[in-house]
């Protein structure tokens, strides 16, 4: 259990440093919902290239595949996750929802 609580932490702590990463770079993002999407199926995709890349192991795309492009495009995920998340509940009673 002590693995798992310490596992936990460590992948929250990746998504807490991109998310301030995000914010010191783009400052606070309040896109509409259907914007989130776009962004997090971006995002989404990237990760899904770099599982493909992993497994198929394309000489010429090797540099976008491993162990190490999958987490960051899984942190990134996550990340954009939070941040549409932390935009709704900012924006819940402007956009009336």
């Amino acid at each position: 259990m002590y693995e798992k609580l310490i596992s936990r932490v460590s992948a929250l702590k990746l998504v807490d440093q991109e998310r301030n990463r995000q914010d010191s770079k783009w400052g606070e993002q309040n896109h509409p919902p259907e914007k989130w999407t776009s962004i997090l199926g971006e995002e989404y995709g990237e990760y899904c290239q770099a599982v493909n890349e992993t497994v198929i192991n394309n000489a010429d795309k090797k540099h976008l595949g491993g162990y190490d492009n999958m987490l960051k495009e899984l942190t990134h995920v996550a990340a954009v996750a939070v941040g549409a998340m932390e935009c709704l509940m900012r924006n819940k009673e402007k956009w009336g929802i």
